[in-house]
């Protein structure tokens, strides 16, 4: 299990002279979809951005950004990068009590994977995100752009074998919990609220995986009937064990 290092502005300075010309990528905390995301490789690449009022402390339309060291060995399939959008409801911190939804999705580039230095900025490579994807006059939902769960399951054990992919996502599973263990003491916790977040993961060509961010309020659109599916279902099940009419005994089974 991984979590991508990431840092504020000043501290990545000091971490990218210890390698310099190695991949990083910019993310602002407050945005989604993929916006304001980009790669580099040289210091060189983000004067212009930092020329710019929004990353300004003292600016009123200031954004903070993190900067995490790019994964370059991704695990690819068909030559192109995916990453796995899991959903994870959190109905108390104290005591943690977590529900996984077991029918996430992965998301595919509509390109082949490349590290070149031409190919840095390419967002088709990159970027997994559906909003960036589906501009590509090559996306095409529903064919290939999103697989289930449990279809990239199928397929990692077809090639690697049911131990080291379950083994791979038990690591994810763990990740998760200790993603929200380590924010416990800083959450305020209201027996009143609950929350559901989006994980995205991804994992390496050594099925190691690794934390790439946590969504709050991850969105709900859905493209395609499956995916309509899918979040329909996520949030039944979500109603279902929040049991809001106290409907529910504590005798039913789990499935």
């Amino acid at each position: 299990m991984g979590v991508s290092k990431s840092f504020r502005y000043g501290l990545f300075h000091e971490e990218y002279k210890k390698q310099p010309g190695s991949v990083w990528i910019m993310k602002p905390i407050g945005k989604a979809q993929g916006k304001g995301i980009f790669l580099f490789n040289k210091l060189s690449q983000i004067s212009e951005w930092r020329k710019d009022h929004k990353w300004k402390a003292d600016s009123p339309q200031a954004e903070t950004y993190i900067v995490q060291r790019y994964i370059e060995n991704p695990y690819l399939i068909g030559g192109k990068k995916f990453d796995l959008r899991i959903y994870v409801m959190v109905t108390s911190y104290n005591p943690l009590t977590v529900y996984l939804y077991r029918s996430g999705f992965g998301r595919f580039s509509n390109e082949r994977f490349s590290m070149r230095k031409d190919e840095i900025q390419n967002n088709f490579i990159h970027l997994t995100n559906v909003a960036i994807q589906k501009t590509n006059p090559e996306y095409q939902a529903g064919t290939g752009c999103k697989w289930s769960l449990r279809s990239l399951k199928l397929y990692l054990m077809s090639k690697h074998g049911p131990d080291a992919v379950n083994e791979s996502f038990y690591e994810i599973q763990q990740m998760i919990i200790r993603s929200l263990l380590s924010v416990q003491k800083v959450i305020i916790n209201d027996k009143h609220s609950f929350e559901v977040y989006g994980y995205d993961a991804l994992i390496d060509e050594d099925l190691k995986p690794w934390l790439i961010e946590v969504n709050a309020s991850p969105s709900l659109t859905a493209d395609t009937p499956a995916d309509y599916q899918l979040k329909f279902g996520m949030l039944d099940d979500a109603m279902t064990l929040l049991d809001l009419e106290h409907k529910l005994t504590g005798k039913e089974d789990q499935v």
